[in-house]
């Protein structure tokens, strides 16, 4: 089954490819790359959400999460959304923007060693 946004979401993706984060940027200049032969897409719509980056073959979303995700609301909201990407076959991962910054390339192993252990 083919993850798919709504109509809005897919119109939010497309504006938020312009908006990335430092971090997202730094970690998809590396995920293009198609590590280990694995395709990524950013800005992924899927359903009401967007996803930062999304492994269709592995069902892999990979979200890098700032330090807002740790206040307020958002550890119900993040928890909602991971629950309704899950109920859809779609595992999460959540990565801090500080380890994008200090391990990069740690990053990335620790991203294709998910897609590989599937």
């Amino acid at each position: 089954m083919e993850l798919k946004g709504w109509s809005s979401t897919k119109r939010a993706a497309r504006r938020a490819w312009q908006e990335m984060s430092l971090a997202e940027v730094r970690l998809w200049l590396e995920l293009r790359k198609g590590p280990s032969g694995y395709h990524f897409r950013r800005e992924h719509p899927a359903g009401p959400y967007r996803l930062d980056f999304y492994c269709a073959k592995a069902k892999l979303c990979v979200e890098v999460d700032g330090e807002a995700h740790g206040f307020g609301d958002r550890p119900e909201r993040d928890a909602r959304r991971d629950a309704w990407l899950a109920a859809r076959g779609v595992r999460t991962l959540r990565i801090p923007a500080r380890e994008v910054f200090g391990n990069l390339e740690g990053v990335v192993a620790h991203i294709v060693a998910a897609v590989v252990s599937g």
